[in-house]
């Protein structure tokens, strides 16, 4: 095998990436190789990635202040067609996924996206892959015979490679970019919560059982003695615009991973369901018996939430 190469927006999914790497590299031969944007002189993130699994470390030229991101795709894509890389995984951002589909169309091979599964086919000569499919009622397993097999790959499908003392590795910067026709004319900031979601150990979720907006400094107020960061479903975020739509969790939103999940109600579609199916814990309030969400909760309230959370606040205002 020529080799597995990563890349991902944020720093810490390219370490879960090299740990993703590591397992195939067990039987799948070949040297991990991370790319990462301009370095500005500053090695500590290459030495990083080498010490932690990494063979090689791709730095990204600088961009022109006006030039857009994507002006990196031929240089990548280039210097695939000459290394020939077998496996590609690229962090499941939103423009993770569009670099993807750019270079996977560009060196004419496959694409599995938002992967929930890497592992090597019998003969270990190739990848199946598995994503979720029809709002994640079913799972598609996927096999690409072109080369580099491609996915994307969504946080914590992997924990961050552990550091490995006295490995070493190549470290080499790509050549400039060549002039974009995209110009970028202009720049906003935007608020992200969906890191912190995706981080959290107690996340509690908002669903369209809140009545009013006002409402929701219940939830506010219920995560702030948990030490809860807080999330909610689709309704929330794009129907009434309540809370951003990064705070949105489900096939089409994040998918989080916490130690504990509170659906306040929150009905429990399958698309919903999807972003939670990896919680350690589940709990639901919801007044509805027949709740979806109670099939797959390890504890549900069934009752007004309007009467569970101020008991819950109150409770837990006794213990602080």
């Amino acid at each position: 095998m020529a080799g597995i190469w990563i890349f991902a927006e944020d720093y810490e999914h390219n370490l879960e990436l090299i740990q993703g790497g590591k397992e195939l590299a067990q039987k799948l031969a070949g040297k991990i190789v991370v790319i990462l944007p301009y370095n500005s002189g500053n090695d500590d993130k290459a030495h990083d990635c080498i010490a932690r699994g990494a063979d090689e470390v791709l730095y990204l030229p600088p961009l022109a202040e006006d030039g857009d991101f994507m002006a990196c795709i031929p240089l990548i894509v280039s210097e695939a067609l000459q290394e020939k890389p077998d496996i590609f995984l690229i962090g499941s951002s939103l423009r993770g996924k569009e670099l993807a589909a750019r270079i996977a169309a560009r060196l004419n091979t496959g694409l599995c996206s938002d992967c929930i599964s890497l592992k090597p086919s019998n003969d270990n000569q190739s990848l199946i892959m598995e994503r979720l499919i029809f709002g994640g009622a079913a799972v598609q397993r996927v096999a690409i015979p072109t080369r580099p097999q491609m996915a994307t790959i969504p946080p914590r499908l992997f924990f961050p490679a552990a550091v490995q003392e006295g490995r070493t590795g190549n470290i080499r910067e790509l050549p400039p970019a060549p002039p974009s026709k995209v110009k970028i004319l202009g720049k906003k900031t935007r608020t992200h919560e969906s890191a912190a979601l995706t981080e959290a150990r107690i996340l509690l979720c908002a669903g369209r059982g809140v009545e009013k907006e006002e409402d929701l400094s219940l939830v506010r107020e219920l995560a702030d003695l948990l030490g809860a960061e807080i999330g909610c479903t689709r309704p929330i975020s794009d129907e009434m615009h309540w809370l951003p739509e990064e705070c949105c969790i489900g096939l089409s939103g994040i998918q989080v991973k916490p130690e504990l999940y509170i659906g306040i109600g929150v009905s429990g579609q399958i698309q919903h369901i999807t972003g939670i199916r990896d919680a350690r814990i589940i709990c639901s309030i919801n007044n509805d018996e027949n709740a979806p969400i109670f099939a797959v909760s390890d504890y549900a309230i069934q009752g007004d939430l309007y009467k569970v959370l101020p008991l819950m606040i109150e409770e837990l205002k006794k213990s602080k």
